[in-house]
């Protein structure tokens, strides 16, 4: 190597962070999110100058929890083709790491592709109690990855960068799902060495060396397996991140003739098929007897876990399971599958019993529609316990929230606990991009995730979320000067606590003061002056057309809208809308 080489060569460990960069863009990388830190700092300005050369969009939060969601989210709003894309998210040593682990278990049980960057300390300093040097750091997530590697830090980077482009192409493939059929996170623990700042350039494009950079191509689909006419069967769509999955479901039950049962985060809540408030019907009666007695197969596509009705269905004896599932792994909480197939088609028309059980789902529902429609749209008046009703309730909220996106093409995405059940409940199916982080059903992330899809959609977006999860992810709303924003409307139903755990056992498990301390926790947040702290635009509409006007209007830029509600009505309202549906469907 010439003088002048050795002058204007990157030093180790910028060769290191742009080579890794630039094999995860060459991947088909698009977004990447960074949190701060110094043993980073290689990524940070190799993803820099990626960004400023436009060959990735990169987003900066301090917070690595909510970085991770974000990620979650950018991968998860940006399907194209049936696929989710690859995202990255980089953190420095130490706390840092585990902050990302609630995301990192999302995506695995969720079969996100996330690939997680952590910046370590060179192995010789490992175990010596040097500062931010976490123990294992390299093995926090296992076994919630589908693949680690502990990159150690480089010495001759001409010699060695064909094995860096090799391992993020292995990486890269399993976080894809190409070989083993199951996407989800990977984890790249790669150690620096100082010096962190740039020595030499920091390459904003390709090198021109591709060597050890690999693409790896998952072989084509499986054939559908053909399922027997005969019995009375549902198919049901649960939460299902492949929007493929959702696709699927639809299909094969608008083919078949057969009533479509389909979470919210399915993917295939829509179409002639899909039925509203099927949870309900489930233990509902028409003039015919049971409507889920009558049920004798149910196909399953995705993760279904929103109802107690559902499970009981899944559990039961008499009711042949059949679960599809592209990858190598597959929902069956009841242990009843009877097979499990990577996909599933139909032949020839249907039987007198698939049609009879068909058409009866089919009246219900729209029977069932128009009883939610009925209990939502009364107005003020008494509410079961004596309690004035003004029509501002979650299950409310949920109905003109996918609305809104029905009507202006914005995606939605639905925060656990109550907001989904609400969806679940209230909502009619409709045509919405709707995702709700299913695969462990956690609060935590929802408004980082909700960002993340609106920036990778590029268009408007709401998120309805509770006030607990709002508050969890408040951080969320911390956006840097510099950061592209949103065109997201926070929907937020503040009921002062866990609104979820009214409608369980728990309520009248013990006595109310111990309820209310250590499970429903009242919090008295001052919503507005949160928002204000972070220059986020906030509205507390007091009546039902004020409300309207706020969740029509269309997504513009990160606002919240609250929707203040009491709590002691969720489960009176619930009960009345049950009652209603039932009494509907029986008189029918």
């Amino acid at each position: 190597m010439s003088t002048d080489e050795a002058v204007t060569a990157p030093n180790p460990s910028t060769a290191l962070a742009t080579t890794v960069v630039d094999a995860l863009v060459g991947l088909g990388l698009r977004h990447l999110v960074l949190s701060p830190g110094s043993r980073s700092a290689p990524l940070a300005y190799a993803a820099a100058a990626a960004d400023r050369a436009g060959r990735l969009q990169l987003h900066v939060r301090v917070d690595e929890r909510a970085a991770g969601f974000l990620a979650l989210g950018l991968a998860r709003g940006g399907a194209r083709d049936g696929q989710l894309p690859l995202v990255a998210v980089v953190t420095t040593s130490g706390t840092a790491v585990a902050n990302l682990h609630p995301a990192v278990l999302e995506a695995h049980h969720a079969g996100v592709p996330l690939v997680v960057l952590s910046a370590d300390r060179p192995h010789e300093l490992r175990g010596s109690g040097a500062s931010q040097t976490a123990d294992a750091q390299a093995r926090m997530f296992l076994p919630s990855v589908r693949f680690s590697a502990d990159v150690p830090a480089p010495t001759d980077p001409q010699r060695q960068a064909p094995a860096w482009r090799s391992v993020v192409s292995r990486a890269a493939a399993a976080a894809r799902g190409a070989r083993g059929g199951s996407p989800g996170p990977v984890h790249l623990d790669i150690a620096f060495a100082d010096p962190l700042v740039p020595g030499g350039p920091v390459g904003a494009g390709p090198s021109g060396d591709r060597r050890g950079l690999t693409r790896v191509l998952a072989p084509a689909p499986a054939a559908p397996v053909l399922l027997e006419r005969g019995l009375p069967t549902v198919v049901l769509a649960g939460d299902a991140p492949d929007p493929a999955l959702g696709v699927a479901a639809r299909e094969l039950a608008e083919a078949a003739g057969w009533p479509l049962l389909a979470e919210p985060g399915s993917g295939a809540r829509s179409g002639p098929a899909a039925v509203g408030p099927y949870r309900v019907l489930l233990e509902a009666e028409d003039a015919q007897g049971p409507l889920g007695a009558a049920v004798e197969r149910v196909v399953v596509f995705g993760h279904p876990t929103l109802s107690r009705p559902v499970s009981r269905l899944l559990a039961r004896d008499d009711v042949e399971l059949v679960v599809v599932s592209p990858g190598g792994t597959w929902s069956d909480a009841g242990f009843r599958a009877s097979a499990v197939v990577p996909a599933a088609r139909v032949a020839g028309p249907a039987t007198a019993a698939e049609a009879e059980l068909a058409g009866r789902w089919a009246r219900a529902g729209k029977l069932a529609r128009e009883a939610v429609d009925a209990v939502l749209d009364g107005g003020a008046g008494e509410d079961g316990d004596g309690t004035p009703d003004d029509g501002l309730s979650g299950p409310w909220a949920a109905r003109e929230t996918v609305a809104a996106c029905a009507a202006d093409g914005a995606a939605l995405v639905v925060a656990a606990s109550n907001p989904v059940r609400d969806v679940d409940l209230a909502a009619h199916p409709a045509e919405v991009p709707t995702t709700t982080n299913r695969g462990l059903a956690g609060i935590d992330g929802t408004l980082s995730t909700a960002s993340g899809v609106a920036l990778a959609r590029g268009g408007p977006a709401r998120v309805l979320v509770g006030d607990l999860a709002f508050l969890h992810d408040a951080n969320a709303l911390l956006l840097g000067r510099d950061e592209p924003r949103p065109d997201l409307t926070v929907v937020l139903v503040n009921d002062d606590g866990g609104g979820i755990f009214e409608t369980l056992e728990h309520a009248a498990a013990v006595p109310r003061d111990v309820f209310e301390r250590v499970v429903a926790t009242p919090h008295g947040v001052d919503v507005a002056a949160l928002c204000a702290a972070h220059g986020v635009p906030h509205t507390a509409p007091a009546t039902r057309a004020e409300a309207l006007a706020a969740l029509r209007a269309r997504p513009a830029g990160l606002r919240v809208v609250e929707l203040r509600v009491d709590r002691s009505l969720v489960r009176p309202r619930v009960e009345r809308i049950a009652t209603a549906v039932r009494a509907a469907v029986a008189a029918g």
